[in-house]
Formats: C-alpha cells, sequence, structure tokens
C-alpha cells in the first residue's frame, strides 16, 4: 500500500517594519518599493502577518490594505492623489484641550503650594513648594486625533477597510500601555475590535511630543518604548522568513563627518529635538540590537532578514518630511541604499531566499541608472502606450461609425 503524499504546508512570510515618525515612514516606503522590484515571488499586499510600530504601523496598515508601493511611493512621497493629502497639520496639531486644561489647573496648583508652605514653613521653602507646578505642563504638546480622522477617511474608502477583522492577512500594531509599561498588540484577540485607525494613532503618540490616546479606558503612546521592531509578533504568529526595515539608528556623528555629510559639532548645535533624537534614537537601536541577537536563539528554525540605513549619512537625520523635496530625497535615498544592500549580500541572500521560492532580481539591482521615478513611470510606458493604441482603435471605430451612419441617412433622403 502506497503511504499518503506528505503535504509540507506552505512556508508563511511576515514583514516588520519599525519606528522613526513620518519621516521613518518615507524610508520604508522607499526602501520597500526597492524590495519589491528587487524580489520576484514576493507580493507586499499578500504577506501572511504584517507588524508595525510607530511610522511602520501606517505603512504596514497601507500595505494590508491592498496599497501598492508603487501607489505609497506616489500618494505619500510625489503628493500624485488628493484623496491622501500629507500635511502637517494631520501630524502637528497643537493639543489645545490639554494645554487648555492644564492652564486652567495653575491657579489651583498655586494655591495648593502656597498652603503648603504656610501651613508648614519648615517642611520646605516656598519655591520648592511651586514645584507642584510641573504638574501644569501638558502631557503632549500635539494632539494626533488628526491622523485618526485621516486614516479612518482613507481606510473606508475604495475597497479598504478599518476593521482588523475585515483584512484578509493579519495586522498587528504595537502600542505601549502607559500606566502598565506592557507592550499591546491591536489586531489580537481581545483587541482587534479597535479601529485600524485609532491603533495607528496610539502606535505613533510618541511621548512628550503627543498626548497619550485613551482607548477602552486605557492610554497608550508610541510601542517602540518597548521594542524597536516587534518582529518576534510575527514569529509568534507563525512566520519562518520575516522582512524587518528598520528606518531608526542612531547618527555616527564621527563617520559622517569623514563621509562628509555632516560638519563637525553639528548635530550638538542643532539644538534640543536632535540631541533627544539622537538619545532616543540609541536607546531603541540598542535594543533593537539586542532582539536581533535573541530572535536567533528564541527561534533557530526561522530566518529575519533586517534593512535600515548606514549610520554615516546625515542627510537622512535632518530632513524635514515636510518638505517636497526632502521627502523625495529620503525615499530615493532609502531606495538606492537597499538596492546597494541587497546586491551587495546577493550571494548570501540568494540561496536562503530560494527556501522560500524567491527569487533576487540582480540585473534590476545591477541596473545604475534605476531611479524610483523610472521604475514607476518606465514600466508603466508600455501600458500608456497600450491605453493609447485602444483609445486610437475606438475613436477609429467611432469614425467609422459616423461615416456608416452618415452614408444610411443621405441613402434614406
Amino acid at each position: 500500500m502506497s503511504s499518503p503524499i506528505d503535504h509540507k504546508p506552505a512556508p508563511r512570510i511576515g514583514l516588520a517594519l519599525g519606528g522613526g515618525g513620518p519621516l521613518g515612514g518615507i524610508y520604508e516606503i522607499g526602501a520597500l518599493r526597492a524590495l519589491d522590484e528587487a524580489l520576484d515571488g514576493l507580493d507586499f499586499n499578500n504577506i501572511d502577518v504584517y507588524v508595525g510600530v510607530n511610522g511602520g504601523s501606517f505603512v504596514a496598515a497601507n500595505l494590508a490594505n491592498q496599497m501598492t508601493t508603487a501607489q505609497l511611493c506616489r500618494i505619500f512621497v510625489r503628493n500624485e492623489a488628493e484623496v491622501h493629502p500629507f500635511h502637517p497639520e494631520v501630524f502637528y496639531r497643537p493639543a489645545f484641550r490639554e494645554i487648555g486644561s492644564r492652564l486652567l489647573a495653575i491657579p489651583g496648583l498655586v494655591s495648593t503650594a502656597v498652603s503648603r508652605f504656610v501651613n508648614n514653613p519648615y517642611d520646605q521653602s516656598l519655591l520648592e513648594a511651586m514645584t507642584i507646578l510641573a504638574q501644569a505642563a501638558p502631557a503632549g504638546l500635539f494632539d494626533n486625533e488628526g491622523l485618526h480622522e485621516y486614516l479612518k477617511r482613507a481606510f473606508t474608502m475604495l475597497g479598504r477597510t478599518n476593521d482588523f477583522r475585515q483584512l484578509k492577512r493579519s495586522l498587528y500594531i504595537v502600542a505601549a500601555d502607559v500606566e502598565s509599561t506592557e507592550a499591546v498588540c491591536f489586531g489580537a484577540p481581545g483587541f482587534d475590535h479597535v479601529p485600524i485607525s485609532k491603533a495607528i494613532q496610539a502606535s505613533t503618540a510618541s511621548p512628550g511630543l503627543y498626548v497619550p490616546v485613551e482607548i477602552d479606558g486605557r492610554y497608550y503612546v508610541d510601542g517602540t518604548l518597548r521594542k524597536g521592531l516587534h518582529a518576534s509578533v510575527a514569529f509568534e504568529d507563525g512566520a519562518d522568513l520575516v522582512f524587518a526595515v528598520n528606518p531608526q539608528v542612531p547618527i555616527d556623528a564621527s563617520a559622517a563627518v569623514r563621509a562628509g555629510s555632516m560638519k563637525p559639532g553639528e548635530l550638538t548645535r542643532s539644538g534640543m529635538p536632535n540631541v533627544l533624537s539622537q538619545t532616543f534614537r540609541t536607546m531603541v537601536y540598542s535594543r533593537m540590537q539586542s532582539g536581533i541577537a535573541q530572535y536567533a536563539r528564541d527561534y533557530p528554525d526561522k530566518d529575519i532578514l533586517l534593512f535600515e540605513p548606514t549610520r554615516d549619512d546625515a542627510k537622512l537625520f535632518f530632513s524635514n518630511v515636510f518638505s517636497f523635496q526632502s521627502r523625495r530625497m529620503v525615499c530615493e535615498h532609502a531606495y538606492q541604499m537597499t538596492r546597494r544592500d541587497l546586491l551587495s549580500r546577493a550571494d548570501q541572500l540568494e540561496p536562503k531566499l530560494a527556501k522560500y521560492g524567491i527569487k533576487l532580481r540582480r540585473d534590476r539591482l545591477e541596473d545604475e541608472q534605476r531611479t524610483i521615478s523610472t521604475s514607476l513611470y518606465g514600466e508603466m510606458l508600455p501600458l500608456y502606450v497600450a491605453k493609447g493604441r485602444k483609445k486610437k482603435a475606438e475613436k477609429g471605430r467611432l469614425a467609422g461609425g459616423l461615416t456608416n451612419v452618415s452614408h444610411l441617412f443621405s441613402k434614406a433622403q
């Protein structure tokens, strides 16, 4: 008797996208466009499991909602669609309600401080008592409710969905619970009732910059407080191979100066926001490196392929995401950097990718003239030509039809 055929299940593919805010999202779009072109046998709109945190949650949710990498480039980098207006007010709307409520609390706080000093003047000085005014500082400068509203509109049109449960594939958006400090995966059982747009709002709420987001009576902020990538979420969902993109790396100032992309001392002179950004990136990057090493121990039979910027390029660090030229530069830079990375690791990657039925297109990677623009529109040229021929043929048929009608009309006369 012949034994039944052993059908081995198809390998599951995951995508884990890290943080970095709006600029990190633009970097990821460029990197994913390069990967999309170079990897045959991989459809980024048909990944088995998507995991996103902070800016990566925004990109992952769009991919899971069947928006292609080419569409992401055209909409968020080239501003070619009014459906997705990419404006600062979407991300940086002042938290007027939060700021107003804190200002209104000042008289009460002053009264409390004075009362404490008067009742026990030897316990602390009046100045020390006045430190209670720190409670008047807002929990965040900006309210990213605009991002939630923007995504809610985008995900409820054109056949897309704002409901995790209606997606064809698994999508997990990671945020951190402020009070418990635990990471929460929106999209997982028990958290899949939360609208995707609201989950992204929570995941992108960087502490200090944005007001924590309330969901079901709990408050959430940026999920990178726990981990930079959360690729383990994809592995736990059964992914055998995870593609990971991490745009959030600290700048190596000395290397950047040697590379000519930065002047000595420029980082410190650029002000507090960039110094804080460097500090936060360093903390996240250190944890991410530890996490990557841990994945090798925890999931020895699984693979992760990580793509990230080099640390000597200050152009990415100092870019303004709301400048059209900067967005194009960052996206193109990510695209070319990822292409070079793929080509340099081709010998190592090809056998690993082959296990999952994926082929590396060296011919495209070796094309030095290739840019995002040529990839977006060069490949569409045959389509435009075909459309032009179709229109010409339709015009010909229309003209022929009019001639026949005219002929019949003249005979009737």
